[in-house]
């Protein structure tokens, strides 16, 4: 395989990310670069996904779900399945 030079744009921060992410998978910056372009394309897709992170609405749900459960408030007990339906069958009238 020859071997050529592929110069790409990026913030010193991105670069010390990539580098340091890189390492840890045993990796040069190079080899990860590398590997992750021809997975792409291999696969004929490049997959970029966000992290997930609640709105904090959410968030604050969240917590007062935690609350309830810690406090035993606001929580429903059940010891079967069809026990279960009824209770939501009940807040449904």
């Amino acid at each position: 395989m020859s071997d050529t030079t592929l110069t790409i744009r990026t913030d010193n921060a991105t670069k010390q990310a990539i580098a340091t992410f890189a390492a840890s998978l045993g990796l040069s910056t190079s080899a990860f670069i590398t590997a992750a372009t021809l997975q792409a394309i291999r696969e004929g897709e490049l997959k970029l996904t966000p992290a997930l992170e609640p709105t904090p609405y959410l968030k604050k749900i969240m917590l007062e779900a935690d609350e309830d459960l810690k406090h035993d408030r606001n929580i429903t007990h059940t010891n079967s399945k069809e026990e279960a339906l009824s209770h939501l069958k009940s807040l449904m009238k």
